[in-house]
């Protein structure tokens, strides 16, 4: 039989046909049952369910034309969000470019896949602003004529503005891949991807009820790692039945995506069965039905990618097998797409469980006032920040493992640095800290210097870029890894800028006044996602910041010494500055928030005077212990540059003292002659008259 993998790299097929064999009756059956499985399952639920769901909510019924519309606009926005995540990440990481061009895109299936799925997936997103303007206020299109009322129904609903992010984020996608040449000019696109795709998800059903902190971290590992791993399936898939070959090289990288992947997935899912169905029976309500629906076809991918592993380890892969295994995955991912589409057009059970204010905007309660004990006992994980640490400290001690197995020594001391930086942000997030950072302003400053100022100064210290690249080759036989992938990333002029000093202090300072000083903390502090959003901001300027000072790895654009120094001294005054504004006794920041979870034991001038002192002491002094590493790393420096220039002088390498010598020696012949004046023709020097 033959065999659909190969080392020949995409380079030297860069001119194969990239049109589906359109003369294949498998291909087109399997594309019209997969294209069926995502389309048909939303719109029969809203036309079976009828006024039932909006009535339920206690909104108007649009009319079955605005559900069907949006429920069909929904699956097609899923899938095509899939398809482009999944070509992003397979032009980034699963494709098989060696050489050194290889940061070079010549993938042109690959290319117009992306290019493709983006337009439809901006074309759909564009369609559900307009949709989900009528379909969540409960309006029929009658309302079109009012531009008035159109501009108060997006107002009203928190869907249209989430589309609207799906919208600016498909194009961005669209337009990079119109004219995107190498490697690193996929990175943007798939920040943006990644953003679009979440931003319908925070705001939906995941957001509402008790434990909806919980439901919400879970939706968003869920919808990422579906849109990573199913994405990369389908492309897959698209890439056989287009009759081109999969490298034997990507197998396993793929393999390996799953192996990571389809375990947060399954718990994720786990989870969110128990938040949505709130305490009921799985099979008492219609979404009870469609979580075992979704699950059978979870089982379904699982399985297929279960016994794909077996076959390859064996060597017993081939064309047709990896041909049906593709195409079983492929109706799999499809189902899921067109039920998870459908549950959203119906109200789950946890909607109508009871719920306190502090449930309303914290998912939970939070009655005991928060004395040292309560704060160091009352732990609530931080799912979206464990998982995360979890994986960054796997990944960074495998990598350790890796270059000691080789023979090559990593000081211990940096490894210490990055767990406990990852400890840090694990304690103050899934701690009691973490838990009344919401409804406590002095506490949320604490946990918000931990972030900024504690943690990244740990993590820059690990050397995670420099572990990366050390355990780790570059080998041009073989496809590009994670060394060039690196090396890759260092050389983006992007990084470049965002590096300039200028831009990382303005984000690490001016994050405080413009958080805390425009409104934004309050509307932000109603919502789970962005107090998550906060969070990841406070720990990625952190990081810039000491990244530029003290960090291990070399930075794109490093600073002097003496630069480092004055960047940090540069930065204390306005952190004393914020915190003496703080204690002031001035306005309650996000007073309204505070006032609407009326908590019997806040008190929000105590808190604020907290929260100031706070700014204060935590960002001076972590900046002096910088100013004090910072003196131990110039002294070490120094020190290491007079060994070597002693090493290179005694090895006779060092020819600065001489060339230093000749000089002088040439600039005293000249003073010499310019004293003694010109000399007199015919006469000889030191002759008299």
């Amino acid at each position: 039989m033959t065999t659909v993998t190969s080392t020949q790299p995409d380079e030297a097929r860069a001119n194969d046909p990239v049109v589906i064999n359109r003369r294949s009756g498998v291909v087109r059956t399997l594309a019209a049952l997969c294209a069926g499985l995502v389309l048909v399952p939303a719109p029969l639920v809203t036309i079976l369910a009828g006024p039932a769901p909006y009535d339920l909510l206690r909104r108007s019924f649009p009319g079955l034309d605005v559900g069907i519309l949006t429920a069909a606009g929904q699956a097609i926005a899923d899938v095509a969000a899939m398809v482009t995540i999944g070509a992003l990440l397979t032009l980034l990481f699963f494709r098989d470019a060696r050489g050194r061009n290889a940061d070079l895109l010549r993938s042109p299936l690959e290319l117009k896949v992306l290019q493709i799925g983006s337009g439809v997936w901006a074309s759909a997103a564009g369609a559900m602003v307009v949709f989900t303007i009528f379909d969540n206020n409960g309006q029929s299109f009658a309302r079109l004529e009012s531009s008035s009322a159109l501009s108060f129904l997006y107002e009203a609903s928190s869907f249209p503005k989430a589309w609207t992010v799906t919208l600016l984020a498909a194009l961005v996608v669209f337009f990079f891949s119109m004219f995107i040449e190498q490697w690193t000019g996929l990175l943007i696109p798939l920040w943006a991807a990644c953003f679009g795709a979440l931003a319908p998800v925070v705001v939906g059903q995941i957001l509402v009820g008790p434990e909806h902190d919980f439901g919400s971290d879970a939706g968003i590992y869920q919808s990422l790692l579906t849109s990573a791993a199913f994405g990369v399936i389908l492309l897959a898939a698209i890439r056989v039945a287009s009759g081109r070959l999969v490298s034997v090289e990507i197998l396993p990288r793929i393999f390996l995506l799953l192996a990571f992947a389809l375990p947060v997935v399954v718990g994720a899912d786990l989870l969110l069965a128990w938040f949505k169905l709130a305490g009921t029976g799985l099979l008492d309500s219609v979404t009870g039905w469609q979580i075992i629906t979704r699950w059978i076809f979870l089982a379904i991918i699982c399985g297929l990618t279960m016994y794909s592993w077996s076959i390859w380890r064996r060597r017993r892969i081939n064309e047709q097998r990896l041909v049906r295994m593709l195409g079983g995955m492929a109706i799999a991912i499809a189902g899921w797409v067109g039920v998870t589409a459908a549950m959203t057009r119906f109200p789950p059970p946890h909607y109508f469980v009871p719920t306190s204010i502090s449930q309303v905007f914290l998912g939970f309660e939070v009655n005991e006032a928060p004395t040292p004990l309560v704060l160091f006992t009352h732990w609530r994980p931080n799912i979206l920040f464990l998982l995360l640490a979890v994986a960054a400290v796997t990944a960074y001690l495998v990598a350790v493992n890796t270059l000691r197995r080789r023979g090559d020594a990593w000081p211990a001391g940096r490894a210490v640095a990055w767990v406990s930086g990852w400890i840090v942000v694990v304690f103050v997030t899934s701690s009691g800290f973490g838990k009344y950072s919401a409804p406590d302003f002095g506490i949320h400053m604490i946990v918000h210097m931990s972030l900024n100022m504690l943690a990244p100064i740990l993590l820059v210290m690990g050397g995670i870029v420099t572990l990366l690249l050390r355990s780790t080759k570059s080998n041009p036989k073989l496809p590009a890894g994670i060394h060039d992938w690196v090396t890759w990333a260092l050389h983006w002029r992007v990084l470049r800028f965002i590096y300039n000093p200028l831009i990382v202090f303005a984000l690490f300072v001016g994050s405080y006044y413009g958080l805390y000083f425009s409104g934004i903390f309050g509307e932000y502090m109603r919502f789970h996602w962005a107090h998550q959003f906060m969070n990841v901001h406070f720990l990625i300027a952190g990081y810039l910041f000491y990244g530029l000072v003290i960090g291990v790895d070399r930075p794109p654009r490093p600073l002097p010494h003496i630069g480092k120094l004055g960047f940090v001294l540069a930065a204390m005054p306005f952190h004393a500055f914020f915190g003496v504004i703080l204690m002031s006794g001035g306005d309650i920041i996000a007073e309204n928030f505070y006032r609407y979870l009326a908590l019997p034991w806040a008190d929000l001038k105590v808190s604020q005077y907290l929260g100031g002192g706070v700014a204060w002491a935590g960002g001076e002094i972590p900046l002096l212990l910088v100013i004090i590493a910072l003196g131990v790393q110039w002294s070490r420096q120094d020190a290491k540059d007079a060994r070597r220039k002693d090493r290179h002088l005694d090895a006779g390498l060092d020819d600065e003292f001489d060339d230093y010598n000749r000089m002088l020696e040439k600039l005293s012949a000249r003073q010499a002659r310019n004293v003694r004046g010109p000399q007199l023709p015919g006469t000889k020097e030191g002759s008299s008259s």
